[in-house]
């Protein structure tokens, strides 16, 4: 009997655990048949890691560079295991299920725990839980690939539980939840979500400190937040290694300053700010969170059977159909899909407005509201502006649009606290009624003005084809299908909202009993959730691994390249050659590739000179007549650009002109600044000369060095973290390498002793060897990696004994009290 008592009370979150569980598994169905869901942001992970791992299996250590992308860069962002961190291990614990069913479960398992910190009944946290999970733009970036994302989401609620639990309830228990949670969000890896949570945490800092101050409980909250200091310190030495090496990628990375003076208005002192803003959402989009095709959805073609498909057949124009889409919103570059959280859910959450009281209302309202005009970015450039410039950190991050999981994670939050005091009993009966009629009357109202009149939505004509003068029979068919889209989402969450409200109407009423008022309000917005999730993610997204292998299969220039066991690097046209998911870099060393964070120097040549030098190839149809031009790219040639991709089932074409691994050159040019040097680079003849920032003039002892025939160098080995060179040199010489520039952990050796080297042609390396025959050698051994390692592993260390050791005391209490 007394065993039974001390499961029972478990019973609840064990029932949680088992639903989240086949829940998950049924959404994601397919992977029960041992299928994969096939994302572009995962494939191009792999791809991109491709050297990395290879080096991994067989050295069974971190390569820590990979020349696979870009022409060489850090791997911190691409693949990087940091043995020292030992929380990794309870992270694969709990992601136990495959991709994407872990996440979706952490994801619900999270919130269940933080609305049971709220005070939450596990049946009323458990609708909570699915609220969160099914919020369509989880299943957005999943479908993107963007996995790292969504774990940092779905890590985000128990780590803002626990700090909540310290503030309110116990500051060591909390401060130990936090120590693990937080440990285990940084470890995700997606830094942006880490930040919006650290905002939506600072709003809550400063509701604490108005309401402390007001209710005369400062010292308690000054204590509160000085032990939160403990857990913050641990989690961020527990993830150390990955942060340290992070933060130094950074200054060098497009996140990072330029080195160029720029007169640039839009600059700023981390990415530029058009870049930043590029992805904004539109103001009048911010109903999209009510009604998911508010504006048309996503950026998908039109089904065949719509008027817009009709009419372009009608007129003899249906190979233009796959140009016209049904989202029409300001965000030009299109989108996956709309932030919708659930009309039920925007039910509760106006009803929390009116039945929440105190300081958590007024931290998640004001949150919320932050997150929405932050979301907007270009359509609200005073607050965009004012973060940008002022608040650290914020300039470091692209697509504004992201700061809405904010309010994807307070509006599901206050919703449910406003269920809480319905079933609770806090609330009169009065107040209840008075609440969903408040609540149903704004939400409801509002979709049935829409659905009267659906031009308050705008004209149903994006801004982009505004710009073009289409025919009034095209305009109108895309205005009536856009329009039915609108209407019929309207009616849709208008339904929801409906049965929602009467669920608690009959609670209040006395008409259904609490469990079964709740157990409808889950149906409905799993039902509503679900539906709209399949929208972005469905069982046509997955594949059997098998198939996706097969797109990894070389093609007829792929293969012709492979026979050249040589190390070179690879131009491939027959793709957008920077912004490549194709399997270039899974094959070869490619000069282009596809990644958010490269290097901020290879950029800007990106930007200035290989751009251009890629334009001459433009109009090029012939073999003949694409030779002569390799004369005329002088950076592709000193990127040992040696093979270039046409047409990826026809031979590849050999440029004659591609300088290899490492050269003599003759003449030093010295230069002032970057602008000069960034400049010059497309002036010279890369094989004669080498263009050199005047603050390495104290390494370049000579105008001239000579180069005959006798004088020679060579790479004897490679690896992507170790280059070997061997050289013969009648006296001083000038060596470029063909190798990206990067100071922060690259050393260099001359017979083993290790010496100084330079920054040439704005990107490679440069050395001044001295005569005789020499091996050189290159070894990326970064100290940020090696001690943040160390710190890692100790911190891991620190928290495990701080935890076994209040749990130890804890047990020896209670025994002593029996």
């Amino acid at each position: 009997m007394e065993i039974r008592d001390k499961i029972k009370p478990a019973l609840p979150h064990i029932l949680a655990v088992i639903l989240f569980s086949v829940i998950s598994f049924a959404y994601f169905y397919p992977v029960l048949e041992g299928k994969v869901l096939k994302a572009n942001d995962s494939t191009v992970s792999s791809i991109n890691s491709k050297e990395i791992r290879d080096y991994r299996e067989q050295f069974h250590k971190e390569p820590l560079w990979t020349n696979s992308i870009f022409s060489g860069m850090p791997a911190y962002l691409i693949s990087t295991r940091f043995p020292g961190n030992l929380m990794k291990h309870a992270d694969t614990l709990l992601r136990i299920f495959k991709m994407p069913v872990s996440v979706l479960f952490i994801s619900m398992a999270g919130f269940y725990l933080l609305l049971l910190i709220f005070g939450l009944n596990s049946w009323l946290a458990i609708a909570g839980a699915v609220a969160y999970g099914f919020s369509s733009f989880f299943f957005q970036i999943l479908a993107a690939g963007h996995n790292t994302q969504a774990i940092a989401l779905a890590y985000m609620a128990p780590m803002i539980g626990g700090i909540y639990y310290a503030y309110r309830y116990d500051a060591i228990k909390g401060a130990l939840l936090t120590a693990f949670s937080l440990s285990l969000e940084i470890l995700a890896n997606h830094p942006q979500i880490t930040y919006y949570a650290m905002i939506c945490l600072l709003v809550f800092g400063i509701t604490e400190l108005v309401f402390s101050l007001k209710e005369k409980t400062f010292p308690r909250f000054l204590k509160t937040s000085l032990i939160l200091i403990i857990p913050f310190v641990i989690a961020i030495g527990v993830n150390f290694g990955n942060l340290n090496t992070i933060r130094e990628y950074g200054k060098y990375s497009i996140r990072g300053k330029s080195d160029l003076i720029s007169e640039h208005k839009n600059a700023s002192a981390g990415l530029d700010r058009d870049y930043i803003v590029m992805w904004s959402y539109g103001i009048d989009e911010t109903m999209n969170l009510l009604i998911p095709n508010y504006k048309g959805g996503a950026s998908k073609p039109f089904d065949k059977n719509s008027e817009t498909v009709k009419v372009l057949r009608q007129n003899n124009a249906g190979d233009a159909a796959n140009q016209f889409v049904k989202y029409w919103g300001s965000q030009n570059l299109g989108t996956d899909g709309p932030h919708y959280m659930g009309s039920i859910v925007i039910f509760l959450f106006v009803l929390g407005l009116v039945v929440v009281k105190g300081r958590e209302k007024w931290w998640l309202l004001t949150a919320t509201i932050l997150s929405v005009m932050l979301a907007w970015g270009k359509n609200f450039m005073p607050l965009t502006n004012l973060f940008i410039d002022y608040f650290p950190g914020y300039n470091k991050f692209r697509a504004v649009t992201m700061t809405l999981v904010i309010a994807q994670f307070c509006i599901p939050l206050l919703g449910f606290l406003a269920l809480r005091e319905y079933f609770n009993g806090n609330l009169s009966k009065k107040d209840m009624f008075r609440g969903i009629k408040i609540a149903g009357g704004i939400t409801a109202g509002i979709l049935i003005l829409v659905l009267i009149f659906p031009g308050i939505a705008g004209s149903f004509i994006s801004p982009n084809e505004s710009g073009y003068k289409l025919p009034d029979w095209l305009t109108s068919a895309l205005a009536a299908d856009r329009k039915s889209l609108l209407r019929t989402d309207s009616f849709r969450s208008l339904v929801y909202i409906l049965l929602g409200a009467g669920a608690i109407i009959g609670f209040v009423s006395g008409k259904l009993r609490k469990e079964y008022s709740i157990l409808i309000i889950s149906i409905l917005i799993l039902f509503d959730l679900w539906g709209t999730g399949k929208r972005y993610l469905n069982a046509d997204r997955f594949e059997r691994p098998s198939d996706v292998q097969k797109s990894f299969k070389p093609g007829i220039a792929d293969a012709a390249i492979l026979k050249d066991q040589s190390y070179h690097r690879v131009l491939n046209l027959s793709v957008s050659t920077f912004n490549d998911n194709s399997p270039t870099s899974w094959f070869h060393k490619s000069i282009g590739g596809y990644h958010g964070a490269k290097l901020k120097r290879y950029q800007e040549l990106i930007d200035s000179s290989i751009s251009r030098e890629l334009a001459l190839f433009g109009s090029v149809k012939t073999v003949e007549e694409l030779l002569p031009l390799f004369a005329k790219t002088p950076v592709l040639n000193m990127l040992n650009a040696k093979y270039v991709i046409y047409n990826p089932d026809a031979p590849p074409i050999v440029n004659p002109n591609a300088l290899g691994n490492a050269w003599f050159a003759e003449k030093p040019v010295l230069v002032e600044n970057a602008n000069k040097e960034l400049e010059a680079v497309s002036l010279i003849d890369p094989s004669k000369e080498a263009v050199i920032d005047s603050r390495f003039r104290d390494q370049v002892n000579g105008s001239v060095y000579a180069v005959n025939g006798n004088d020679k160098i060579e790479l004897v080995s490679y690896q992507p973290n170790e280059l070997e060179y061997k050289y013969t040199a009648e006296g001083e010489k000038l060596a470029v390498f063909s190798e990206i520039y990067y100071p922060a952990g690259w050393k260099c050796y001359i017979d083993g002793t290790e010496s100084r080297y330079f920054r040439t042609n704005y990107v490679l390396r440069g050395m001044v060897l001295p005569g005789g025959t020499h091996q050189v050698k290159f070894l990326f051994e970064p100290s940020s990696f090696i001690n943040g390692n160390k710190i890692s592993l100790a911190s891991s260390i620190l928290l495990f004994l701080i935890s076994a050791g209040y749990f130890l005391s804890g047990f020896i209490k209670r025994s002593k009290s029996v």
